[in-house]
Protein backbone atom coordinates (compact mmCIF):
# COMPACT_ATOMS: atom_id res chain seq x y z
CA UNK A 1 0.00 0.00 0.00
CA UNK A 2 1.17 3.55 -0.51
CA UNK A 3 -0.47 6.61 0.35
CA UNK A 4 -1.89 9.33 -2.60
CA UNK A 5 -2.56 11.70 0.12
CA UNK A 6 0.75 13.53 0.57
CA UNK A 7 1.18 14.03 -2.69
CA UNK A 8 -1.42 16.02 -3.47
CA UNK A 9 -1.10 17.96 -0.26
CA UNK A 10 2.95 18.63 -0.78
CA UNK A 11 1.26 20.22 -4.27
CA UNK A 12 -0.22 22.99 -2.44
CA UNK A 13 3.66 23.22 -0.51
CA UNK A 14 5.36 23.43 -4.16
CA UNK A 15 3.14 26.60 -4.65
CA UNK A 16 3.97 27.83 -0.90
CA UNK A 17 0.19 27.50 -0.48
CA UNK A 18 -1.87 27.01 2.80
CA UNK A 19 -1.83 23.16 2.52
CA UNK A 20 -5.33 21.31 4.73
CA UNK A 21 -6.07 18.07 4.70
CA UNK A 22 -9.36 19.71 3.94
CA UNK A 23 -8.94 20.26 0.79
CA UNK A 24 -9.83 18.77 -2.56
CA UNK A 25 -6.83 17.08 -4.00
CA UNK A 26 -5.37 18.66 -7.66
CA UNK A 27 -6.09 22.31 -7.12
CA UNK A 28 -3.22 23.62 -9.17
CA UNK A 29 0.14 25.51 -8.72
CA UNK A 30 -0.04 28.41 -11.63
CA UNK A 31 2.95 29.24 -11.45
CA UNK A 32 4.39 26.16 -11.63
CA UNK A 33 2.90 25.84 -15.13
CA UNK A 34 5.55 28.80 -16.43
CA UNK A 35 7.98 26.29 -16.90
CA UNK A 36 6.75 22.61 -17.46
CA UNK A 37 4.68 23.62 -20.35
CA UNK A 38 4.43 26.11 -23.29
CA UNK A 39 2.74 29.54 -22.51
CA UNK A 40 0.16 28.98 -25.75
CA UNK A 41 -0.96 25.28 -23.25
CA UNK A 42 -0.91 27.27 -19.95
CA UNK A 43 -3.08 30.06 -21.12
CA UNK A 44 -5.17 27.16 -22.71
CA UNK A 45 -5.09 25.38 -19.04
CA UNK A 46 -5.79 28.25 -17.38
CA UNK A 47 -8.69 29.46 -19.31
CA UNK A 48 -10.25 25.69 -18.41
CA UNK A 49 -9.69 26.24 -14.64
CA UNK A 50 -11.49 29.67 -14.82
CA UNK A 51 -14.55 27.99 -15.95
CA UNK A 52 -14.65 25.55 -13.76
CA UNK A 53 -12.19 22.69 -14.92
CA UNK A 54 -9.24 21.99 -14.05
CA UNK A 55 -6.51 19.28 -15.59
CA UNK A 56 -3.43 18.33 -13.40
CA UNK A 57 -0.50 16.14 -13.48
CA UNK A 58 2.10 14.70 -11.05
CA UNK A 59 4.91 12.71 -11.26
CA UNK A 60 6.73 11.17 -8.59
CA UNK A 61 9.99 8.94 -8.41
CA UNK A 62 12.04 6.87 -5.91
CA UNK A 63 15.25 6.37 -6.16
CA UNK A 64 16.29 4.17 -3.18
CA UNK A 65 18.65 1.74 -1.54
CA UNK A 66 18.99 -0.64 1.08
CA UNK A 67 22.13 -0.54 2.52
CA UNK A 68 22.08 -2.95 4.92
CA UNK A 69 19.95 -5.60 6.61
CA UNK A 70 16.53 -6.71 4.69
CA UNK A 71 17.01 -10.38 2.59
CA UNK A 72 19.23 -8.26 0.46
CA UNK A 73 20.98 -5.02 -0.37
CA UNK A 74 20.34 -2.94 -4.13
CA UNK A 75 19.54 0.26 -5.45
CA UNK A 76 16.06 0.61 -7.82
CA UNK A 77 13.91 3.18 -9.37
CA UNK A 78 10.10 3.35 -9.31
CA UNK A 79 7.38 6.16 -9.86
CA UNK A 80 3.94 7.03 -10.90
CA UNK A 81 2.30 9.47 -12.72
CA UNK A 82 -1.42 10.95 -11.36
CA UNK A 83 -3.51 12.27 -13.91
CA UNK A 84 -6.14 14.13 -12.30
CA UNK A 85 -9.52 16.16 -13.68
CA UNK A 86 -11.34 18.17 -11.16
CA UNK A 87 -14.91 20.08 -11.98
CA UNK A 88 -16.57 23.37 -10.28
CA UNK A 89 -20.01 22.52 -11.37
CA UNK A 90 -21.12 26.05 -10.03
CA UNK A 91 -18.77 27.16 -12.44
CA UNK A 92 -19.48 24.46 -15.14
CA UNK A 93 -23.16 24.70 -15.32
CA UNK A 94 -24.59 27.06 -12.20
CA UNK A 95 -24.98 23.59 -9.87
CA UNK A 96 -24.42 25.65 -6.65
CA UNK A 97 -22.00 23.43 -4.20
CA UNK A 98 -21.14 20.51 -6.47
CA UNK A 99 -17.83 19.44 -7.57
CA UNK A 100 -16.54 16.50 -8.85
CA UNK A 101 -12.98 14.45 -9.19
CA UNK A 102 -11.29 11.82 -10.85
CA UNK A 103 -8.04 10.85 -11.05
CA UNK A 104 -5.67 7.56 -12.60
CA UNK A 105 -2.36 6.35 -11.82
CA UNK A 106 0.30 4.98 -13.98
CA UNK A 107 3.11 2.81 -11.31
CA UNK A 108 6.34 1.36 -12.79
CA UNK A 109 8.56 -0.20 -11.06
CA UNK A 110 9.83 -2.76 -8.25
CA UNK A 111 9.14 -1.94 -4.87
CA UNK A 112 12.08 -1.92 -2.29
CA UNK A 113 9.65 -3.19 0.97
CA UNK A 114 8.00 -5.66 -1.54
CA UNK A 115 11.33 -7.47 -2.56
CA UNK A 116 14.01 -5.92 -0.16
CA UNK A 117 12.86 -5.26 2.98
CA UNK A 118 9.65 -7.26 3.64
CA UNK A 119 8.42 -4.74 6.41
CA UNK A 120 5.01 -3.99 7.61
CA UNK A 121 5.22 0.03 7.01
CA UNK A 122 6.29 0.27 3.53
CA UNK A 123 9.17 2.34 3.18
CA UNK A 124 7.52 4.36 -0.23
CA UNK A 125 4.46 5.39 -0.13
CA UNK A 126 4.21 4.96 -4.15
CA UNK A 127 5.33 1.64 -3.75
CA UNK A 128 2.99 -0.45 -5.56
CA UNK A 129 2.47 -3.16 -8.17
CA UNK A 130 3.23 -2.07 -11.90
CA UNK A 131 -0.21 -1.12 -13.30
CA UNK A 132 -2.35 1.88 -14.45
CA UNK A 133 -5.18 2.07 -12.98
CA UNK A 134 -8.55 4.78 -11.69
CA UNK A 135 -8.14 5.89 -8.50
CA UNK A 136 -10.88 8.62 -7.23
CA UNK A 137 -13.78 8.96 -8.99
CA UNK A 138 -16.58 11.36 -6.73
CA UNK A 139 -19.08 13.78 -6.44
CA UNK A 140 -19.45 16.05 -3.74
CA UNK A 141 -22.22 18.67 -2.55
CA UNK A 142 -21.91 21.02 -0.01
CA UNK A 143 -24.41 23.17 1.70
CA UNK A 144 -24.57 26.18 4.24
CA UNK A 145 -21.56 27.34 2.86
CA UNK A 146 -19.37 24.55 3.02
CA UNK A 147 -20.79 23.79 6.69
CA UNK A 148 -22.09 20.39 5.21
CA UNK A 149 -20.08 18.12 2.38
CA UNK A 150 -21.30 14.87 1.06
CA UNK A 151 -18.58 12.93 -0.94
CA UNK A 152 -19.98 9.84 -2.64
CA UNK A 153 -18.09 7.65 -5.10
CA UNK A 154 -14.86 5.90 -5.51
CA UNK A 155 -12.58 7.50 -2.87
CA UNK A 156 -10.25 6.25 -0.18
CA UNK A 157 -10.07 7.38 3.48
CA UNK A 158 -6.63 8.59 4.66
CA UNK A 159 -6.68 12.20 3.33
CA UNK A 160 -9.31 13.08 6.48
CA UNK A 161 -9.38 9.92 8.86
CA UNK A 162 -6.80 9.24 11.01
CA UNK A 163 -4.50 12.17 9.71
CA UNK A 164 -2.55 15.07 10.71
CA UNK A 165 -1.20 17.91 8.65
CA UNK A 166 2.72 17.20 10.10
CA UNK A 167 3.05 13.79 9.08
CA UNK A 168 2.79 14.69 5.40
CA UNK A 169 5.99 15.62 5.38
CA UNK A 170 7.19 12.13 5.24
CA UNK A 171 7.85 9.16 2.81
CA UNK A 172 6.76 6.06 4.78
CA UNK A 173 3.88 4.93 3.96
CA UNK A 174 2.49 4.55 7.38
CA UNK A 175 2.82 7.91 8.04
CA UNK A 176 0.08 8.25 5.03
CA UNK A 177 -2.42 5.39 5.82
CA UNK A 178 -0.81 3.53 8.91
CA UNK A 179 0.62 0.13 8.49
CA UNK A 180 -2.20 -1.10 11.25
CA UNK A 181 -5.20 -0.64 8.94
CA UNK A 182 -3.20 -1.18 6.29
CA UNK A 183 -2.05 -4.72 7.55
CA UNK A 184 -5.75 -5.10 9.55
CA UNK A 185 -8.42 -4.70 6.82
CA UNK A 186 -9.66 -6.63 3.95
CA UNK A 187 -7.13 -5.70 1.23
CA UNK A 188 -5.65 -3.07 3.16
CA UNK A 189 -8.68 -1.04 3.67
CA UNK A 190 -9.92 2.51 1.43
CA UNK A 191 -6.11 3.34 0.56
CA UNK A 192 -4.08 3.63 -2.25
CA UNK A 193 -3.71 2.20 -4.31
CA UNK A 194 -6.82 1.00 -4.29
CA UNK A 195 -9.79 2.97 -3.82
CA UNK A 196 -13.26 1.74 -3.26
CA UNK A 197 -17.08 3.18 -3.37
CA UNK A 198 -18.58 4.89 0.01
CA UNK A 199 -20.16 7.83 1.14
CA UNK A 200 -18.33 10.38 3.25
CA UNK A 201 -20.00 13.19 5.41
CA UNK A 202 -18.44 16.34 6.84
CA UNK A 203 -20.30 18.62 9.52
CA UNK A 204 -18.19 21.93 10.53
CA UNK A 205 -20.60 22.56 13.97
CA UNK A 206 -18.50 25.42 14.67
CA UNK A 207 -14.64 27.34 13.76
CA UNK A 208 -13.18 24.59 16.27
CA UNK A 209 -15.06 21.47 15.91
CA UNK A 210 -15.83 19.47 12.77
CA UNK A 211 -17.13 16.07 12.59
CA UNK A 212 -16.75 13.21 9.88
CA UNK A 213 -18.27 9.88 9.14
CA UNK A 214 -18.03 7.55 6.11
CA UNK A 215 -19.24 4.21 5.11
CA UNK A 216 -16.86 2.59 2.80
CA UNK A 217 -17.14 -0.94 0.87
CA UNK A 218 -15.54 -3.13 3.24
CA UNK A 219 -13.25 -5.11 0.92
CA UNK A 220 -11.19 -3.11 -1.63
CA UNK A 221 -10.79 -6.36 -4.04
CA UNK A 222 -12.51 -9.05 -6.03
CA UNK A 223 -12.84 -11.54 -3.62
CA UNK A 224 -10.27 -14.89 -4.55
CA UNK A 225 -6.64 -15.67 -3.04
CA UNK A 226 -3.18 -13.80 -4.12
CA UNK A 227 -2.54 -9.88 -4.16
CA UNK A 228 -5.15 -7.08 -3.53
CA UNK A 229 -3.47 -4.98 -6.37
CA UNK A 230 -4.11 -8.28 -8.59
CA UNK A 231 -7.85 -8.72 -7.81
CA UNK A 232 -8.63 -5.29 -8.74
CA UNK A 233 -5.89 -4.56 -11.23
CA UNK A 234 -7.42 -1.69 -12.83
CA UNK A 235 -9.65 -0.31 -10.47
CA UNK A 236 -12.46 -0.87 -11.91
CA UNK A 237 -14.23 -3.25 -9.88
CA UNK A 238 -16.71 -1.16 -7.98
CA UNK A 239 -17.70 -3.72 -5.35
CA UNK A 240 -20.98 -2.05 -2.99
CA UNK A 241 -22.20 -5.29 -1.87
CA UNK A 242 -19.27 -6.93 0.59
CA UNK A 243 -19.89 -6.60 5.09
CA UNK A 244 -19.06 -2.44 5.24
CA UNK A 245 -16.39 -0.48 7.14
CA UNK A 246 -17.41 2.60 8.99
CA UNK A 247 -15.14 5.09 10.51
CA UNK A 248 -15.81 8.46 12.77
CA UNK A 249 -13.87 11.05 14.26
CA UNK A 250 -13.98 14.53 15.76
CA UNK A 251 -11.22 17.16 15.04
CA UNK A 252 -11.24 19.71 17.73
CA UNK A 253 -8.84 22.62 17.04
CA UNK A 254 -7.69 24.65 20.18
CA UNK A 255 -5.29 27.44 20.69
CA UNK A 256 -2.85 27.32 23.64
CA UNK A 257 -0.78 30.24 25.67
CA UNK A 258 2.86 30.14 26.77
CA UNK A 259 3.30 33.79 27.12
CA UNK A 260 5.07 34.25 24.45
CA UNK A 261 2.24 33.94 21.78
CA UNK A 262 -0.97 31.79 21.04
CA UNK A 263 -0.09 28.10 19.47
CA UNK A 264 -2.58 26.24 17.87
CA UNK A 265 -3.30 22.54 17.84
CA UNK A 266 -5.50 20.20 17.38
CA UNK A 267 -7.17 16.97 19.09
CA UNK A 268 -8.76 14.27 17.15
CA UNK A 269 -10.00 10.84 18.82
CA UNK A 270 -12.09 8.23 16.07
CA UNK A 271 -13.47 4.99 15.66
CA UNK A 272 -14.08 2.20 13.38
CA UNK A 273 -16.08 -0.86 13.08
CA UNK A 274 -16.30 -3.42 10.32
CA UNK A 275 -19.10 -5.77 10.12
CA UNK A 276 -17.25 -8.99 7.84
CA UNK A 277 -15.36 -12.03 9.24
CA UNK A 278 -11.63 -11.86 10.06
CA UNK A 279 -9.09 -14.76 10.44
CA UNK A 280 -8.06 -15.58 14.18
CA UNK A 281 -4.36 -15.32 14.50
CA UNK A 282 -3.96 -18.23 16.51
CA UNK A 283 -6.98 -20.67 16.95
CA UNK A 284 -8.99 -23.05 14.30
CA UNK A 285 -12.61 -23.62 14.65
CA UNK A 286 -11.80 -26.35 16.77
CA UNK A 287 -9.69 -24.63 19.04
CA UNK A 288 -6.41 -25.85 18.23
CA UNK A 289 -3.65 -23.72 17.49
CA UNK A 290 -3.00 -23.27 13.83
CA UNK A 291 0.45 -24.85 14.10
CA UNK A 292 -0.79 -27.81 15.25
CA UNK A 293 -0.33 -30.87 12.77
CA UNK A 294 -3.61 -32.68 14.28
CA UNK A 295 -5.68 -29.63 13.18
CA UNK A 296 -6.79 -28.49 10.11
CA UNK A 297 -4.56 -25.55 10.13
CA UNK A 298 -7.35 -23.15 9.04
CA UNK A 299 -7.80 -20.40 10.80
CA UNK A 300 -11.21 -19.90 12.77
CA UNK A 301 -13.29 -17.39 11.84
CA UNK A 302 -14.16 -14.04 13.96
CA UNK A 303 -17.51 -12.10 13.27
CA UNK A 304 -16.87 -8.35 12.99
CA UNK A 305 -13.74 -5.88 14.26
CA UNK A 306 -13.02 -2.49 15.30
CA UNK A 307 -10.59 0.23 16.47
CA UNK A 308 -10.39 3.07 18.04
CA UNK A 309 -7.52 6.16 17.72
CA UNK A 310 -7.05 9.77 18.82
CA UNK A 311 -4.26 12.07 16.58
CA UNK A 312 -2.53 15.08 18.42
CA UNK A 313 -0.99 18.03 16.41
CA UNK A 314 0.52 20.77 17.97
CA UNK A 315 2.66 23.71 17.23
CA UNK A 316 5.42 24.04 19.34
CA UNK A 317 7.36 27.43 17.70
CA UNK A 318 6.73 30.30 15.39
CA UNK A 319 8.82 33.42 14.66
CA UNK A 320 7.62 36.10 16.13
CA UNK A 321 6.91 38.33 13.28
CA UNK A 322 4.11 35.47 12.15
CA UNK A 323 0.89 36.45 12.47
CA UNK A 324 -1.28 33.58 10.15
CA UNK A 325 -3.54 31.79 12.37
CA UNK A 326 -4.40 28.43 12.46
CA UNK A 327 -2.36 24.95 12.21
CA UNK A 328 -1.31 24.62 8.56
CA UNK A 329 1.88 22.98 8.06
CA UNK A 330 3.14 26.12 5.28
CA UNK A 331 3.16 28.62 8.15
CA UNK A 332 7.02 28.84 9.54
CA UNK A 333 7.70 26.87 12.78
CA UNK A 334 7.95 24.03 14.26
CA UNK A 335 5.01 21.36 14.72
CA UNK A 336 4.37 18.04 16.25
CA UNK A 337 2.20 15.11 15.89
CA UNK A 338 1.51 12.29 17.55
CA UNK A 339 -1.26 9.22 16.56
CA UNK A 340 -1.93 6.21 18.75
CA UNK A 341 -4.35 3.00 17.59
CA UNK A 342 -5.89 0.04 19.22
CA UNK A 343 -7.21 -3.30 17.96
CA UNK A 344 -8.27 -6.21 19.30
CA UNK A 345 -5.55 -8.92 18.95
CA UNK A 346 -7.47 -12.09 18.46
CA UNK A 347 -8.05 -10.96 15.19
CA UNK A 348 -5.80 -8.40 14.56
CA UNK A 349 -1.70 -8.63 13.27
CA UNK A 350 -1.16 -5.08 14.65
CA UNK A 351 -3.21 -4.89 18.22
CA UNK A 352 -1.23 -1.05 19.19
CA UNK A 353 -0.48 1.64 16.71
CA UNK A 354 2.02 4.40 17.86
CA UNK A 355 3.82 7.11 15.52
CA UNK A 356 4.88 10.55 16.39
CA UNK A 357 7.44 13.31 14.84
CA UNK A 358 8.21 16.99 14.75
CA UNK A 359 8.92 18.90 11.59
CA UNK A 360 10.07 22.23 10.70
CA UNK A 361 8.87 24.48 8.23
CA UNK A 362 10.82 27.84 6.53
CA UNK A 363 13.47 28.21 9.45
CA UNK A 364 15.99 27.57 6.85
CA UNK A 365 17.77 30.71 6.05
CA UNK A 366 17.25 31.47 2.29
CA UNK A 367 14.65 28.24 2.11
CA UNK A 368 11.47 29.72 2.78
CA UNK A 369 9.30 27.33 2.17
CA UNK A 370 11.56 24.02 2.74
CA UNK A 371 10.94 21.61 5.61
CA UNK A 372 12.31 18.79 7.27
CA UNK A 373 12.09 16.45 10.25
CA UNK A 374 11.75 13.46 12.11
CA UNK A 375 9.34 10.73 12.80
CA UNK A 376 9.30 7.21 14.76
CA UNK A 377 6.41 4.14 14.40
CA UNK A 378 5.92 1.29 16.52
CA UNK A 379 3.76 -1.66 15.27
CA UNK A 380 3.07 -4.25 18.08
CA UNK A 381 2.89 -7.87 16.58
CA UNK A 382 -0.54 -8.84 18.65
CA UNK A 383 -0.21 -11.52 21.45
CA UNK A 384 -2.26 -13.96 19.51
CA UNK A 385 -0.02 -13.94 16.38
CA UNK A 386 3.26 -13.74 18.95
CA UNK A 387 1.91 -17.47 20.50
CA UNK A 388 1.12 -18.77 17.26
CA UNK A 389 5.00 -18.29 16.66
CA UNK A 390 5.63 -19.63 20.00
CA UNK A 391 3.45 -22.68 18.75
CA UNK A 392 5.43 -23.30 15.64
CA UNK A 393 8.39 -23.33 18.17
CA UNK A 394 6.67 -26.09 20.53
CA UNK A 395 5.48 -28.40 17.47
CA UNK A 396 8.72 -27.99 15.14
CA UNK A 397 10.66 -28.36 18.45
CA UNK A 398 12.78 -25.79 16.63
CA UNK A 399 13.95 -22.13 17.92
CA UNK A 400 12.09 -20.23 15.54
CA UNK A 401 12.25 -16.80 15.50
CA UNK A 402 9.08 -14.74 17.79
CA UNK A 403 7.77 -12.06 15.86
CA UNK A 404 7.63 -8.89 18.37
CA UNK A 405 7.31 -5.48 16.64
CA UNK A 406 8.33 -3.34 14.37
CA UNK A 407 9.94 -0.11 14.68
CA UNK A 408 10.90 2.25 12.37
CA UNK A 409 12.85 5.59 12.43
CA UNK A 410 12.37 8.52 9.10
CA UNK A 411 14.74 11.83 8.69
CA UNK A 412 13.90 13.97 5.72
CA UNK A 413 14.55 16.93 4.15
CA UNK A 414 11.76 18.38 1.65
CA UNK A 415 13.76 21.00 -0.73
CA UNK A 416 11.62 23.22 -3.39
CA UNK A 417 13.69 23.69 -6.43
CA UNK A 418 11.64 25.65 -7.98
CA UNK A 419 7.33 26.00 -7.99
CA UNK A 420 6.44 22.70 -9.08
CA UNK A 421 9.43 20.62 -8.00
CA UNK A 422 10.72 18.96 -5.35
CA UNK A 423 13.33 17.07 -4.44
CA UNK A 424 13.44 15.21 -0.92
CA UNK A 425 16.53 12.75 0.64
CA UNK A 426 15.56 10.80 3.33
CA UNK A 427 17.25 8.33 5.38
CA UNK A 428 14.76 5.03 7.07
CA UNK A 429 15.82 2.61 9.74
CA UNK A 430 13.71 -0.43 10.22
CA UNK A 431 14.28 -2.66 13.56
CA UNK A 432 13.09 -5.94 13.27
CA UNK A 433 11.19 -5.74 9.53
CA UNK A 434 7.45 -7.90 10.21
CA UNK A 435 8.32 -7.92 14.10
CA UNK A 436 11.53 -9.98 13.21
CA UNK A 437 10.19 -12.71 10.55
CA UNK A 438 12.71 -15.73 9.41
CA UNK A 439 15.41 -14.46 7.54
CA UNK A 440 14.81 -15.85 3.69
CA UNK A 441 18.51 -16.26 2.67
CA UNK A 442 18.54 -18.92 5.77
CA UNK A 443 17.13 -22.04 4.96
CA UNK A 444 16.57 -23.44 8.43
CA UNK A 445 14.51 -20.32 9.59
CA UNK A 446 16.03 -20.00 12.55
CA UNK A 447 17.19 -16.12 12.67
CA UNK A 448 15.35 -13.35 12.12
CA UNK A 449 15.50 -11.07 9.61
CA UNK A 450 18.24 -8.16 9.67
CA UNK A 451 17.59 -4.70 10.28
CA UNK A 452 17.23 -2.21 7.10
CA UNK A 453 18.67 0.63 6.72
CA UNK A 454 17.55 2.73 3.82
CA UNK A 455 18.58 5.41 1.64
CA UNK A 456 16.57 7.44 -0.53
CA UNK A 457 15.43 10.64 -2.74
CA UNK A 458 11.91 11.47 -3.91
CA UNK A 459 11.60 13.54 -6.47
CA UNK A 460 8.24 15.34 -7.26
CA UNK A 461 7.14 17.42 -10.59
CA UNK A 462 3.50 18.97 -10.78
CA UNK A 463 1.79 20.74 -13.36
Amino acid sequence: MFALRRSAIAAAYLAGAVASTDATAGAKDESAAEWLAPKWFNEWHDGLAAKGLNFGAIWIGDNITNASGGSSRGAIHFGRFDLSVDGDLEKLVGWTGGKFYVNALGIYGRGLSRNYVHNLATISEIEALPEARLYNAYFEQSFYNDALNFRIGQQAADVEFFDSRTDDLFVNGTFGWPANKANNLPAGGPAPPIAVPGIRVKATLSDRVTVFGAVFNGNAARPGDGDPQLLDNHGLAFRVNDPPWFIGQVRWRYDLDFGTGTLPGAFTPGAWRHTGQFDDQRFTAQGLSIADPNGSGIAAKLRGNFGIFAVVEQTLYRPPDVTEKGSSASVPGVTAFARVAYSPPDRNLIDLYVDGGIGVNGLVPGRPIDRFGIAVAYMRISNSARNLDRDVRFFSDLPSPVRSNETLLELIYEAHLKPGLLLAPYFQYVVRPSGGIPNPNDPSGLSRIGDAAVIGVTTTVRY
